[in-house]
């Protein structure tokens, strides 16, 4: 363990009221921190040229940013997504690249069915209406039963699982896609393991859980949208940029897609000119299917915590880069 008595960990940039929870929590792993409010790769490499870690939401740690951090050993990212750092490069440096992969599965989950639930009920279309006098079912025609109908799952991960399971509940019918899994882990939970072209034709719901990377970049595109059911609806609550959003958008003007409900959105936040957020069809929530309370200070402290232990010598939890983990003590 390295026995250095006060490390420095710059947070590059937040949106909670204060960094509290990662003070209490960092202090005790004899690290302080120092707040910075960063949206260029400037601005982080001038906040944390003498940090020994950086801990960071939004902010791009890029490739000459990590190089110029000459002290840094860990670059941890509030999220389980990475695309606003350099892994690649930071593993070049040896520098640990560190997430928090489990915090808010449920929170996700939910928000995902009640993106479905809300889209196939016509919840928003109702509300605007009765807040304006119409009272009157008929103006939201047609509906469908949800029991019944397909959910497909892009990804089958720990989220996607969570979501499967709640479907169960209204009488959908799951299906997934995810060809890093082996076939029991979709055998144990019920769901059925099928090719990506028959994913995008069976799914009356597509729901997206895989992360962002240079194979899931618009890996929904004008010909994956073309596979799909006119009566379809996709829901995104993983990466904007898993979506081609042009292609989304001429789907759904053209009628040969029902509708979309996304979370995320590329670029975030969306510009207001963007059609998507003035389409019936369409339902969009500013990133915040993470969100709750409890989740918040889960996130929060978890990193802190792990960014700690990389400090000491201890591997991380979240380490992204596992060829680094040689490097890190077990305990």
């Amino acid at each position: 363990m390295n026995d250095k008595s006060t490390w420095t960990v710059v947070v590059t940039d937040f949106n909670y009221p204060n960094l509290s929870i990662e003070e209490e929590e960092l202090s005790r792993w004899g690290a302080q921190v120092v707040p910075a409010q960063c949206s260029t790769p400037e601005q982080v490499l001038a906040a944390g040229t003498e940090a020994d870690a950086l801990m960071s939401q939004y902010a791009p740690i890029t490739a000459d940013v990590i190089r110029g951090l000459g002290r840094c050993k860990a670059l941890g990212r509030y999220g389980i997504g990475v695309d606003n750092i350099d892994v690649q490069a930071a593993t070049d440096a040896g520098v640990a690249v560190v997430n928090v992969p489990s915090y808010c599965e449920d929170e996700v989950a939910d928000h995902t069915l009640a993106l479905i639930l809300a889209w196939a009920r016509k919840i928003p279309h109702y509300a605007v209406e009765t807040r304006h006098g119409v009272w009157d079912w008929k103006t939201g025609r047609p509906i469908r039963r949800i029991q019944g109908q397909t959910l497909g799952l892009l990804g089958f991960g720990k989220i996607a699982r969570h979501v499967a399971q709640r479907a169960k509940a209204f009488g959908l019918r799951s299906i997934a896609h995810d060809p890093y899994l082996p076939s029991h882990v979709f055998t144990e939970a019920g769901v059925e393991p099928v090719g990506f072209e028959d994913l995008l034709a069976q799914s009356d719901f597509l729901s997206i859980h895989v992360p962002l990377t240079d194979a899931t970049r618009r890996l929904i595109d004008a010909r994956a949208l073309a596979g799909m059911k006119p009566t379809a609806c996709i829901v995104n609550t993983s990466r904007g940029g898993v979506i081609d959003e042009a292609a989304l958008l001429a789907a759904l003007q053209e009628g040969r897609l029902a509708g979309a409900c996304v979370d995320v959105t590329d670029p975030e936040p969306p510009r207001p000119d963007n059609p998507l957020l003035n389409m019936p069809q369409v339902l969009v929530s500013p990133h915040v299917a993470w969100y709750s309370e409890e989740s918040q200070v889960d996130l929060r402290r978890k990193l802190a915590h792990d960014i700690g232990r990389a400090l000491h010598g201890l591997l991380p939890t979240g380490l992204v880069n596992k060829s680094l983990a040689h490097r890190f003590h077990p305990a």
